[in-house]
């Protein structure tokens, strides 16, 4: 009966990927339609990320902000 030969080889350095540092671009206009229809319907899985960060430009940052402060609440 053969016995089966593996070898391992390493993964070159430049292949792999950095998965604590993310780098997908999407357009906020690809993105809101998407995110405002899952909290609409409550979809459970948007709960999942409800704690990561998202980058964001500094001028979104800014009027997000605004928009916080003025916006009438509840």
């Amino acid at each position: 009966m053969a016995t089966a030969r593996l070898r391992v080889f390493p993964h070159p350095e430049e292949d792999q990927e950095d998965s604590s540092n993310p780098s997908i671009p999407i357009r906020l206009s690809e993105l809101y339609p998407l995110l405002a229809q899952a909290y609409h319907d409550n979809y459970v899985w948007l709960r999942d990320f409800e704690n990561d960060e998202l980058l964001v430009s500094n001028d979104l940052y800014e009027v997000v902000r605004a928009f916080s402060n003025c916006r009438p609440s509840a």
